[in-house]
């Protein structure tokens, strides 16, 4: 059964209903342009009262090492994802690694094979936005990505509860990740989409 990661989480009133409808994994964003970006102290005051079992993820975009070792430790982060241009030496830290790549003409996929983390996310290519865009790119570059590489492949850009379906049966990856998809407003999430998405994502169970 596919991930979910519910990204761009900003309130507890969130949080909590992608715990309650089978969300794996929350995301929340440090990026300082983004729309969803959240401080450390909110970070943290939810992260303090979602159950266990639940993925925490910190995204950042290029940042300092430092600068993210700190906020993992004043927010108790327990996953980090890095969609800048990070190099393979700045994914060594102190938890697990997520990158992201954009994907804009399937090339980007070769770029799997140098990085040693935990899971890869695609996303889809915008000049100058590097998430949370909205956009789909084309799917067959990610299950490319899928069956040519032995790590966890993570499909994101452009989800929504109408395509999250066909999305998993043609990708088959190892997780989905959305976030302007499901919102009423930025940062805000709309409960039944919420409640829609992670239903018909985790639906699908044999797609293997």
């Amino acid at each position: 059964m596919v991930k979910v990661k519910i990204c761009g989480i900003t309130n507890i009133e969130d949080a909590m209903k992608a715990v309650e409808y089978g969300a794996d994994a929350l995301g929340f964003v440090f990026f300082r342009r983004s729309p969803r970006k959240v401080t450390p102290d909110a970070a943290r005051d939810i992260i303090r009262q979602i159950p266990p079992f639940i993925t925490t993820v910190g995204v950042f975009v290029d940042e300092d090492p430092a600068w993210i070792e700190k906020i993992i430790e004043r927010t108790g982060l327990s996953t980090v994802q890095l969609h800048g241009n990070e190099k393979p030496a700045a994914c060594e830290l102190s938890r697990p690694v997520i990158k992201g790549i954009r994907v804009r003409d399937g090339n980007e996929i070769e770029m799997i094979k140098d990085y040693d983390v935990s899971g890869i996310l695609l996303d889809a290519y915008l000049p100058e936005t590097p998430g949370g865009t909205g956009r789909i790119f084309n799917w067959q570059h990610a299950a490319t990505a899928v069956e040519k590489f032995d790590k966890p492949i993570i499909l994101a850009g452009g989800l929504t509860c109408e395509n999250v379906e066909e999305a998993v049966k043609q990708v088959r990856p190892y997780g989905v990740d959305v976030s302007s998809g499901l919102e009423r407003e930025k940062g805000k999430k709309d409960h039944e989409k919420l409640r829609l998405f992670i239903q018909r994502a985790k639906a699908v169970i044999d797609w293997q």
